[in-house]
């Protein structure tokens, strides 16, 4: 009974830092995903000679992406989209994802990223390959 009880606690210890690891790992996903999308943006603004400020589809943008969840879906890991982007700006972080990352991701985090009042979902689809 005390080995049950030594491993309980024990348990109780680790869970909380392995949450938050995996949180923090969300997080980092997230982030690397808006670098994926300003360079893919960057591409496709260089290549169909786009301007500043003009309108990048998620349609546009996620054919520079080349695989991953990303890719394939055009939501990050928490199910949340990035939607349309603007060339020669920042992507932006969705709200819910902000919030929901927000006790282990602080605005220093996120620089130079900012957060998205809503992203709605795309209006259009992606060939995305389900």
């Amino acid at each position: 009974m005390i080995v049950v009880a030594i491993i309980a606690l024990l348990a109780a210890i680790a869970l909380p830092g392995f949450l938050r690891a995996q949180k923090r790992s969300q997080a980092t996903l997230v982030k690397n995903d808006l670098r994926l999308i300003d360079d893919a943006i960057a591409q496709y603004a260089l290549e169909t000679s786009r301007n500043s400020g003009d309108t990048v589809e998620v349609d546009d943008w996620i054919d520079y992406i080349r695989d991953g969840h990303l890719y394939e879906t055009g939501q990050n890991v928490l199910g949340d989209y990035y939607g349309d982007q603007l060339v020669d700006t920042l992507p932006t972080v969705p709200g819910s994802t902000w919030d929901a990352l927000s006790d282990v991701a602080d605005t220093d985090f996120w620089a130079p990223y900012a957060r998205d009042g809503a992203t709605p979902p795309p209006r259009h689809r992606h060939r995305w390959r389900h």
